[in-house]
This record gives C-alpha cells, structure tokens and sequence, in this order.
C-alpha cells in the first residue's frame, strides 16, 4: 500500500493501527486493500480525540485513502447507485457545510450528516443518466435529451463527480430529476464524523441507527453542544473506545496560533498572562495581531467572534453603519447565518430541498441581491458544493435594547436569517477563516464570572476555540471600536455561478 505511514507522529501510527484493526474485523483490510462482502453488526464506535494540531484530519485523509484503495465506495450524499451484496461504503460526515467545505478544501470527500440522513429520490428516467455515469449501466437513450446534451452531462462528471452537477450541465433542473426526499431506511457501512464535539444526543443515535461502524473525531477543549450540560457524545464511550492523539509534533509551520491554543491548558494561567503571551507573539509574528478595534472589512467575510448576544448585536449594528447600509434593505455582500427554516409540516419537502442545498441552522450566507419573487433572495452558501441558491427568505436583524428584530423584508415562510458580521463562538465552531478577529473583552467579561464547563474555566474554553478557528492569522481585538472599512461591500469575490436554483414551485401559500 502506498500510503506513507512513516509521516505519521508515534501517537498518529499507533491510532492507525488500532483502526485497522477496528477494520479488520469489519471486513475492510486496509493494509492489504482487500475488502469482504458486508455482515450484519459492525464494529460500534470508536472515537479519536485531540487538541487543534494534533494531527485528526490528517489521520482522518490518510484512514479514508486506504478505504478507497480497499475499495470501499465514498458516499457523498447527492446520489447512489442500486445496492449490491459485495459493496462496502464509506461516509465522511461533517455537522454544517463549513465544516465539511474545510475537509473538500484539503481533498477529502466530506458532506453534511443531513445529506445521509436524508436521500434524494431520483426520477426514474433519469436515474437512468446517473447510473450511467457512476460505471453501473449503458449510455442511455433519454427522451428530451440529446447526445450532445449526454456528452456535456458525461464531461462534466468526469470532471466533478457529481450527478446533479452533470445533470444540470445537461440542461435539467433539480426539480426535473429530484422527485423529494425521504429519511434513510437501509444502513450504510462506515461512517467517520469530523468535529464530533458539535454533535448532541439525537444526532448521535441517528448517526449509531445507520452506521454500525462509526468513527468519530473531535476537539475534547471545545465547547459542547448548549443542550448537553457542558458533555460531548464521546464523553461516555469507555476508555478502550477512546485513542487520544498528543501535539507531538510541531504543524503548520510552527504555528503561533496552535502555541496560545495549547498554553491554555496551563491550570495555572490566567486571563492577564495569557494576554501577555499574545503580546509576546505578536511581538516577533506576525500571525498574531494584537488589534486596537475591529476592523469592519474584515467582518464581510469572517465573522467577528464574540462572547455575548449584546456584544454581537451591537457590533452588527456597527458594521453596517459603516456600509451605510439601509434600514429597511441588505446590500449585496452583507453577511447572514441561518437560523432554521420556519415552514409547517404540510411543506416537509421544501423543507428538506432548502436543507439539502445547504440552509441548514447555523450555515453561512453571502446575500448576492433580490431574487425575481417579493421576498425571495439570491444568495451564496459558504462551503456548499453548489452555493448559489434562491429561496424564499425571511431577514432578521436584531437591534441593540429591543426584544423584537428589525426585517426589512419577509417572505410569508421560508428559510429564516440572522445577520453574520458577527457570531458567538459557540456558533463557529467547525469553521475555520484564513484570518480572525477574536473581541477580548468579552472573554474578560467571562474570566471575571469565574465560570467553570466542563471542569474548565469558561473563558479557557471560549479562547481556545475562538482562536483556533483562524488558519493563518489571528487579531485580538482589545477595544470597543471600529475601523472604517477602505472599501464597499463587494460580491466580486465570490464564485461566478451557474443560474440559481429556486428552490420552491410557489410562494410558499
């Protein structure tokens, strides 16, 4: 096999190999790259914890490169090929968009859990075109589509992998081939779960239903879920479940970011001598930043992370009166964070083709503009495959002492919105941005109540994860101030797309 084990930390190799064990017994020789025909049960779960830089998805990539050299199948969730006995399959799983854009970013075919707990049913005629293009049956003959149309269909999924993509490369909308979506029935195979820390309960036992060997890597410094009383899922999994990767080894380039995240573990440091340390890092790198305000550009695209929801809203309020923004209208470019799609029972199938696209709670959305309907917004879904939807929207924008938000305009149901130029950062974990504004005080704010989660001091556990969502720069913000941004907002940056999908047949009524 031509994987090279020999990169791998002492810590990193042992996990591998207790995981080849762990697949062994499930069928999959990964180090002979020989697979079995799938037994009913499976090996159960097994998690692999550690702290930012202790090598997860780096042993994540190289587990799901010898599963394909095994020829075990990946999953992406978009489509799939009838069943067969012999077929053995993996899924790399991610709790938001973000999460698994960052593992599609370094090569790794990750997709949301909503996108395998929920499978799309294909029109049969043109289940025809997708089994085609997966290796499974003839070029077909289709009525309506021509060659030249197949041609471009099979071009582009040599290019892309994905059946809806080559699909619409042949002229068809998501509405001609996707009749709805049903909750999966049938188990998968092996499922591995990044940013694990994210999961609460019932998503777990969903993930333990479909998946009976199920892996699961995760951050044990972040914060957990707000419903789960400060535990992660793995918490509970008894020791010989539990392989626990050490920062070893030095990553990314010596990373000063990575040296603040592990100074934290420190019981005896304090919010004054960890501000210290930020200063001596930024002192002589200049990966760290310290910042005297935040600066509004900047938000545009990487939220500032914030402590408490009155911080958020008054830094919003901020950013877009630095745009000059309307009162009653977004521009082009601001920010948004979906909070969950507010339609009835009756409108299930809406629900899940917004969710399916990536509006699920807690994504991150780019406005690009109105869409063609009062109501509706075009919009770019940060870390989507397929980012450029439109949907029915609802736009909440909440102003400092008020109970109520502000909206400057509404569809009757749809997909809701939160503005995005700053978050808390229980909502970024899983999303990591080139460069990161983190608001100290706040997490003063929290040193002083002296609370502890988890057996840690809160505000230890807001830094770490605050700080490790930057990849490349950090700036610690010390001021309540704003910096005028240089120039407007701009949607230019964003990547030009085919014709949105509008994702309703109607106004929702």
């Amino acid at each position: 096999m031509s994987l090279p084990i020999t990169s791998f930390s002492e810590d990193q190799a042992e996990a591998f190999d207790r995981i080849a064990e762990v697949m062994r017994s499930a069928g999959v020789d990964i180090e002979e790259s020989m697979t079995l025909p799938r037994t009913e049960g499976g090996q159960g779960v097994l998690a692999v914890v550690g702290k930012a830089g202790s090598g997860k998805t780096m042993l994540l990539a190289r587990l799901a490169e010898a599963l394909t050299e095994a020829s075990v199948e990946a999953i992406s969730g978009e489509y799939e090929s009838r069943r067969r006995k012999d077929r053995r399959t993996l899924a790399i799983l991610a709790p938001t968009n973000k999460a698994a854009s960052v593992l599609r970013n370094r090569g790794v075919p990750a997709t949301t859990i909503h996108r395998i707990l929920y499978t799309p049913l294909y029109d049969p005629e043109y289940e025809k075109i997708a089994e085609w293009l997966v290796g499974n049956a003839d070029r077909p003959e289709v009525e309506g589509l021509s060659d030249a149309a197949l041609d471009r269909a099979f071009a582009f999924f040599k290019q892309a992998r994905s059946v809806p993509g080559a699909l619409a490369a042949a002229g068809l909308k998501g509405s001609d081939f996707i009749l709805g979506w049903k909750r999966r029935e049938e188990p998968l195979d092996i499922g591995f779960v990044d940013e694990a820390s994210m999961l609460d309960q019932r998503q777990f036992e969903d993930l333990q239903e479909i998946f009976p060997t199920l892996l699961l890597f995760g951050d044990p410094a972040q914060l957990a879920p707000v419903n789960q009383s400060g535990s992660m899922v793995f918490d509970e999994l008894p020791a010989s479940r539990k392989l626990t990767l050490s920062r070893i080894h030095r990553q990314d380039l010596d990373s000063p970011i990575l040296d603040l995240a592990h100074a934290l573990g420190d019981d005896s440091l304090t919010f004054e001598q960890f501000e210290n340390l930020i200063e001596e890092n930024a002192a002589k790198d200049d990966r760290v930043v310290v910042a005297p305000r935040v600066e509004a550009g900047m938000m545009a695209r990487s939220p500032v992370l914030v402590w408490r929801n009155a911080t958020r809203i008054r830094l919003i309020q901020a950013f877009r009166a630095a745009f000059d923004a309307p009162p009653d209208a977004l521009l082009p470019g601001e920010p948004l964070i979906c909070d969950g799609i507010e339609l009835p029972l009756k409108h299930r199938k809406k629900r899940l083709d917004l969710e399916a696209r990536g509006l699920i709670k807690g994504a991150q959305v780019i406005y690009l503009g109105p869409g063609k309907r009062a109501g509706f917004s075009r919009l770019h879904v940060i870390g989507a495959p397929d980012p450029q939807v439109s949907a029915a929207s609802i736009v909440k924008i909440e102003m400092p002492d008020e109970e109520e938000p502000f909206i400057p305009f509404a569809a009757n149901m749809g997909a809701a919105f939160l503005h995005g130029a700053a978050v808390t950062i229980h909502k970024a974990q899983g999303s990591q941005w080139p460069e990161v504004q983190v608001f100290a005080p706040d997490l003063y704010a929290a040193s002083r109540t002296g609370r502890i989660e988890a057996g840690l001091p809160l505000w230890k556990r807001l830094a770490y994860v605050a700080i490790t969502r930057a990849e490349e720069r950090l700036y610690w913000v010390t001021r309540y101030r704003l910096g005028k941004p240089t120039e407007p907002l701009t949607i230019r940056d964003l990547d030009a797309p085919p014709a949105p999908l509008e994702l309703t047949g109607d106004d929702f009524e």
